[in-house]
């Protein structure tokens, strides 16, 4: 059909309409809400390069986990600062770190709310690298079983899912062997698969304090440059026991959220990590962009590219917006 005979804005003429033929919802339900989480009492101090971000400690996690179940929100992802670091991450795995501490809190405190962890090294690392260093260089195998002993603590804590991000080959099926062998088969993985060695994690290293000492991270996170990679990867860790694949970060990797989307029948999630969060808060506050509408607008734009699940520092204000 064509003009005059079709005319597409016939059915763009009021909310109605557009509500009818809308092909992408975004909901609440598709949002987690990523925490931070470190060691006091009554902590809440805010990440200057994240605007409306904190550190927090336990108690102020148990509040804002409240809140976000109070929004509906499904779930919640916890991040932990350690107070001390060590060349083997020790605080990663530590019985009583501060992560395992925030999952029994949040568990004991508001169970009907959902919480993943990170599974990884680095901000527990005095390297800041996300595996064990040997002679300068990042043994992968070497790290794998202080990983999965970090997975396994933290299903020991009450965790509901476990999400391993430091891009070893082979830690989801050591992961799932580990989880599997102590009684912890139900505890779903929910792998950052398409990892992208990216830019965009500057905030999120400066909250996180977890930027490497030494090097980058080009020889375990993927090149940017690469798509087919991406599939392979994903593909890995389906075999290896995964029962969602992200991809890491959402806004550049649009394409890779669509092409993983339409290649594997797992649940997607994407991140929608702190560089594409900081630079919409920036621009908001200098009056350049309506924050709101353009967090709207790109959440959308993650879900359309095939996403199921979009981890977001948005995730409250979406929510408000949505419950509306």
């Amino acid at each position: 059909m064509q003009f005059p005979d079709y005319r597409p804005r016939r059915l763009r003429r009021n909310e109605a309409f557009r509500r009818m033929i809308r092909e992408t919802r975004l909901s609440v339900d598709n949002l987690i809400m990523p925490l931070f989480a470190v060691n006091g009492k009554n902590i809440k101090e805010p990440i200057p390069s994240m605007p409306d971000q904190y550190h927090m400690s336990v108690d102020n996690v148990v509040k804002t986990a409240r809140e976000a179940a109070g929004l509906n929100i499904p779930a919640v992802i916890v991040f932990g600062l350690p107070e001390k670091k060590d060349p083997l991450g020790t605080g990663a795995y530590a019985k009583d770190g501060i992560v395992q501490k925030a999952i029994q809190e949040v568990k004991n405190k508001c169970p009907e709310i959902m919480v993943i962890t990170d599974v990884c090294l680095c901000q527990y690392t005095d390297h800041g690298h996300c595996g064990m260093v040997e002679k300068g260089v990042i043994d992968n195998d070497g790290s794998l079983d202080l990983i999965a002993r970090t997975a396994l603590s933290h299903a020991e804590a009450g965790a509901d899912m476990v999400a391993p991000s430091d891009m070893m080959d082979g830690r989801v099926g050591f992961i799932r062997e580990t989880l599997d062998e102590n009684d912890f088969a139900n505890i779903p993985i929910m792998s950052y698969a398409a990892k992208y060695c990216s830019a965009f994690y500057g905030p999120f290293r400066d909250a996180a304090h977890s930027s490497p000492q030494f090097g980058d991270r080009r020889t375990y996170q993927m090149d940017p440059a690469n798509s087919m990679e991406a599939v392979r990867e994903a593909t890995l860790d389906i075999t290896e026991g995964a029962d969602i694949i992200m991809v890491k970060p959402a806004l550049p990797y649009l394409d890779i959220i669509s092409r993983i989307r339409e290649e594997i029948d797992l649940p997607v999630a994407a991140y929608n990590v702190s560089g594409e969060y900081a630079m919409i808060k920036a621009a908001d506050q200098m009056g350049w962009l309506n924050g709101k509408e353009v967090a709207l607008e790109m959440l959308t734009s993650i879900k359309r590219a095939g996403a199921d699940i979009i981890m977001t520092y948005f995730a409250m204000e979406a929510a408000r917006a949505l419950n509306s």
